[in-house]
């Protein structure tokens, strides 16, 4: 493990550059950081989720899900560091399609919603899209690896399965986009 901070505040910030984990430093508002940034906050959106009332097997997913964020934000914050691996896609993808499978297809589009735990899962959904968006921003300019961009999109998928189970959970149901309130 590295270095331990004893000390929370460094100074080293205060010119508007931060260090990156193999020691460079980069503007606080360059790709790269706002990439391994937007991660922090998706994993912190999760713990919002995983505060509220949520099943177990949900609880342990997302608790999977945080740690493996971790592990997503040190490889954008470590040029050329690798964490993320295909095994955890696949792992993404068989909870997906073991949670998806009881529900019904969809045959209109979902609102935010749906009781406290549910609505958190989609803000978590969305902070996970835009972390996906500033990857491919990132990968327009420097190496990322294909991997981290596919954990993420995958993750947001599941993040969309795991509100309309959360939804359907609370009682609360899912709210459906009426298209038709405009018409009469």
């Amino acid at each position: 493990m590295g270095n331990r901070l004893s000390r929370i505040y460094t100074r080293t910030g205060d010119d508007g550059t931060t260090g990156l984990g193999d020691g460079s430093r980069v503007a606080k508002d360059s790709a790269r950081v706002a990439a391994y940034g937007t991660v922090d906050e998706a994993n912190s959106c999760i713990g919002l989720v995983l505060a509220s009332d949520v099943p177990d097997d949900v609880r342990a997913l997302l608790t999977t899900v945080q740690h493996q964020l971790f592990d997503l934000g040190g490889e954008l914050c470590i040029p050329g560091h690798a964490a993320i691996v295909d095994a955890d896609i696949d792992r993404l993808e068989q909870q997906l399609d073991a949670f998806n499978e009881p529900l019904p297809p969809l045959k209109d589009f979902i609102l935010p919603g749906g009781g406290e735990a549910a609505a958190r899962c989609h803000i978590a959904r969305t902070v996970v899209r835009r972390a996906e968006r500033e990857a491919v921003s990132l990968s327009r300019v420097e190496t990322v690896r294909p991997e981290a961009v596919r954990y993420l999109n995958r993750l947001s998928d599941l993040l969309f399965v795991l509100a309309r189970v959360l939804a359907r959970a609370s009682g609360h149901g899912e709210v459906l986009w009426n298209h038709e309130r405009r018409k009469a």
